[in-house]
């Protein structure tokens, strides 16, 4: 079995899963469009319906759906664990790039880096570097 986050964009998907491959590095595996499968409404467009990211061995799903509540998501976020601390400074910097810094990237007890963000379409990010792991 396996568990993969799915994150809703209320139309701005298209954007964030280019941001997530220019800046991430995120593969893109799949992505269907709403207008794609039969009796799609008229105004469906370019709106997808399911993204499917690979970030190294991790997969995200990601879609136009339904997002209730709009806004800053709560309640997760995705963790990213870098390899090492230039690789953390450099995915905690284009995840900032027009987002919201919640915890500066420092040395911590338990990570070499670590820091906490929002990105410009509200999804909560954790970036780490494992303790033992250097530049």
């Amino acid at each position: 079995m396996n568990a993969h986050p799915y994150l809703f964009f209320s139309g701005t998907c298209t954007k964030a899963v280019a941001f997530y491959r220019d800046r991430l590095g995120a593969e893109v595996r799949a992505l269907v469009h709403f207008r794609d499968f039969p009796g799609a409404a008229p105004d469906a467009g370019d709106k997808i319906m399911h993204a499917e990211l690979c970030l190294g061995d991790s997969i995200i799903f990601a879609s136009d759906g339904r997002r209730d509540g709009g806004g800053k998501g709560v309640g997760y976020a995705i963790a990213l664990q870098a390899a090492n601390d230039l690789e953390a400074e450099r995915l905690f910097a284009a995840l900032t790039d027009d987002g919201v810094v919640e915890v500066p990237l420092m040395t911590t007890p338990f990570a070499s880096r670590f820091g906490k963000a929002i990105d410009r379409f509200g999804t909560p990010w954790m970036v780490t570097t494992p303790q033992t792991a250097t530049a």
